[in-house]
């Protein structure tokens, strides 16, 4: 542990004959670093980010279409919205929960405020588990806990970004549509930016954290209890299977609070009473 902390140090330190090896690792000491971290301790790791984002992102838009009326064909700006956010978290969710190489984290303690509140060398330094809070280790209870909730909070400030992004960019391109066809008429009362934002928030501290915190507990046992080809499929299905869950708790919690409310449907026609219209067309003969 001690050699790969040096080892780390010196690539970032300063040379007279190391001037590019030292340039290649300061240009992967960020994303592209942690996504190497990860590949090492997971060779599957780059499988489950791709299924995630194609089979995830679509299972999630599934649900989320289900669970508005006429499968959301009303709502397609709500359902842009939840494409976009969810993009960019189960990425982002995927990237932080995922365990590194025993030295992978050892170089973040250097890195600055941003890289170690999203490395896992905070949670270590505190004694509790990196990746996730099943992660195996002797680890307290309580050590398991604080990095659910950390990783809450770090979720939640992710789904409030990610959301303020989604929502601002679902708005925009409605309000651009306006824009450019005067008599295109916005189905649905646009949800407030903050707001949306706040609810992906509290969508992805609570209910994120904690199912992706299973499946990373339990992806391990099942790998080496599956041969690969079996595994990915259980991945294939238990990730889409995951992510319908997700987009229904999302869109049930945005009913809840209120924040996305759809367009009443308009009042029907006046219709004349059966009973009426004999009675007219009576008349109407005696008339002539």
């Amino acid at each position: 542990g001690g050699g790969g902390g040096g080892g780390g140090g010196g690539s970032f330190g300063k040379g007279d004959s190391s001037g590019g090896s030292d340039e290649e690792a300061s240009k992967k000491s960020g994303l592209m670093q942690g996504w190497e971290d990860r590949v090492a301790y997971d060779p599957e790791f780059p499988i489950k980010v791709l299924m995630e984002q194609v089979i995830g992102v679509g299972a999630s838009v599934i649900g989320d279409m289900s669970s508005r009326p006429n499968w959301g064909l009303n709502e397609l700006d709500f359902v842009f919205s939840t494409l976009v956010v969810g993009s960019i978290m189960n990425f982002t969710i995927m990237y932080l929960l995922a365990p590194t190489a025993g030295v992978a984290a050892a170089g973040a303690v250097s890195g600055g405020l941003l890289t170690r509140i999203l490395s896992d060398s905070t949670l270590k330094s505190w004694g509790a588990p990196g990746g996730n809070m099943f992660e195996p280790g002797t680890y307290s209870a309580v050590a398991r806990l604080l990095n659910f909730g950390y990783k809450g909070v770090v979720f939640a400030a992710i789904g409030f970004v990610a959301g303020l992004t989604g929502t601002t960019i679902s708005n925009g391109l409605l309000m651009l549509r306006k824009h450019l066809d005067p008599n295109f008429v916005v189905q649905n009362e646009q949800p407030n930016v903050v707001a949306n934002a706040g609810t992906w928030g509290m969508h992805m501290g609570l209910s994120s954290n904690f199912r992706y915190q299973v499946l990373g507990g339990v992806d391990p046992i099942v790998m080496a209890a599956l041969p690969l080809p079996l595994f990915r499929v259980y991945q294939a299905g238990i990730r889409g299977l995951n992510n319908v869950v997700g987009g229904i708790s999302f869109v049930t919690l945005a009913r809840v609070l209120g924040v996305q409310k759809a367009a009443q449907a308009a009042a029907p026609a006046a219709v004349v009473p059966v009973d009426e219209a004999p009675a007219t067309s009576k008349s109407s003969n005696n008339k002539g």
